[in-house]
Protein backbone atom coordinates (compact mmCIF):
# COMPACT_ATOMS: atom_id res chain seq x y z
CA UNK A 1 0.00 0.00 0.00
CA UNK A 2 1.68 3.03 -0.69
CA UNK A 3 1.38 6.68 1.05
CA UNK A 4 -1.49 8.03 -0.96
CA UNK A 5 -3.80 5.38 -0.65
CA UNK A 6 -3.11 5.12 3.10
CA UNK A 7 -4.35 8.60 3.42
CA UNK A 8 -7.38 8.04 1.07
CA UNK A 9 -8.06 5.08 3.43
CA UNK A 10 -7.79 7.34 7.00
CA UNK A 11 -9.92 10.33 5.31
CA UNK A 12 -12.64 7.87 4.00
CA UNK A 13 -12.66 6.38 7.63
CA UNK A 14 -12.66 9.89 9.10
CA UNK A 15 -15.35 11.00 6.93
CA UNK A 16 -17.97 7.81 7.36
CA UNK A 17 -17.06 8.46 11.59
CA UNK A 18 -18.38 11.93 10.65
CA UNK A 19 -21.04 10.70 8.72
CA UNK A 20 -22.37 8.66 11.33
CA UNK A 21 -21.89 11.14 13.83
CA UNK A 22 -24.07 13.42 12.30
CA UNK A 23 -26.78 10.74 10.97
CA UNK A 24 -27.07 8.99 14.79
CA UNK A 25 -26.05 11.88 16.78
CA UNK A 26 -29.08 13.41 19.03
CA UNK A 27 -27.25 16.03 20.28
CA UNK A 28 -26.54 19.89 18.51
CA UNK A 29 -22.99 20.20 19.46
CA UNK A 30 -22.13 16.34 18.90
CA UNK A 31 -23.52 16.88 15.43
CA UNK A 32 -20.93 20.29 15.30
CA UNK A 33 -18.11 18.31 15.96
CA UNK A 34 -19.37 15.32 13.45
CA UNK A 35 -19.07 18.09 10.43
CA UNK A 36 -16.29 19.59 11.16
CA UNK A 37 -14.63 15.88 11.33
CA UNK A 38 -15.94 15.13 7.90
CA UNK A 39 -14.32 19.12 6.76
CA UNK A 40 -10.92 17.92 8.31
CA UNK A 41 -11.46 14.45 5.97
CA UNK A 42 -11.71 16.43 3.12
CA UNK A 43 -8.48 18.71 3.98
CA UNK A 44 -6.88 15.80 4.40
CA UNK A 45 -7.45 14.46 1.05
CA UNK A 46 -6.40 18.07 -0.41
CA UNK A 47 -3.39 17.71 1.15
CA UNK A 48 -2.45 14.22 0.32
CA UNK A 49 -3.54 15.07 -3.35
CA UNK A 50 -1.46 18.33 -3.57
CA UNK A 51 1.51 16.59 -2.05
CA UNK A 52 1.40 13.00 -3.99
CA UNK A 53 -0.04 15.11 -7.73
CA UNK A 54 1.54 18.42 -8.56
CA UNK A 55 3.27 18.90 -5.27
CA UNK A 56 4.77 22.43 -7.09
CA UNK A 57 1.90 24.10 -7.37
CA UNK A 58 -0.24 25.76 -4.09
CA UNK A 59 -3.75 24.93 -5.18
CA UNK A 60 -4.07 22.19 -2.87
CA UNK A 61 -2.62 24.60 0.30
CA UNK A 62 -4.92 27.18 -1.00
CA UNK A 63 -8.19 24.46 -0.80
CA UNK A 64 -6.98 24.11 2.68
CA UNK A 65 -6.90 27.59 4.01
CA UNK A 66 -10.18 28.03 2.28
CA UNK A 67 -11.74 25.50 3.99
CA UNK A 68 -10.48 25.84 7.02
CA UNK A 69 -11.68 29.65 7.16
CA UNK A 70 -15.01 28.26 6.09
CA UNK A 71 -14.69 25.53 9.02
CA UNK A 72 -14.17 28.51 11.75
CA UNK A 73 -17.25 30.46 10.64
CA UNK A 74 -19.29 27.08 10.12
CA UNK A 75 -18.38 26.52 13.99
CA UNK A 76 -18.93 30.38 14.90
CA UNK A 77 -22.39 30.41 13.61
CA UNK A 78 -23.15 26.59 14.57
CA UNK A 79 -22.53 27.21 17.90
CA UNK A 80 -24.44 30.26 18.28
CA UNK A 81 -27.19 28.66 16.55
CA UNK A 82 -27.32 25.98 19.60
CA UNK A 83 -27.06 28.50 22.14
CA UNK A 84 -30.25 30.47 20.49
CA UNK A 85 -32.07 27.45 20.62
CA UNK A 86 -30.93 25.87 24.19
CA UNK A 87 -31.89 29.67 25.23
CA UNK A 88 -35.36 29.20 23.71
CA UNK A 89 -35.67 25.16 24.44
CA UNK A 90 -33.38 24.59 27.47
CA UNK A 91 -32.06 21.40 25.75
CA UNK A 92 -29.38 20.81 23.05
CA UNK A 93 -31.14 17.54 21.83
CA UNK A 94 -32.39 17.98 18.32
CA UNK A 95 -35.22 15.16 18.90
CA UNK A 96 -36.71 17.89 21.53
CA UNK A 97 -36.80 20.94 19.34
CA UNK A 98 -40.27 20.61 17.75
CA UNK A 99 -40.75 24.30 16.04
CA UNK A 100 -38.47 26.97 15.51
CA UNK A 101 -41.22 29.45 15.44
CA UNK A 102 -40.40 32.91 17.88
Amino acid sequence: MNELSFFLLLSTLLFGIGLAGVLVRRNAILVLVSVELMLNAANLNFIAFWRHGAGGESAGLMFVLFSIAVAAAEAAVGLALVIAVYRRFRTAHLDRVDTLKG
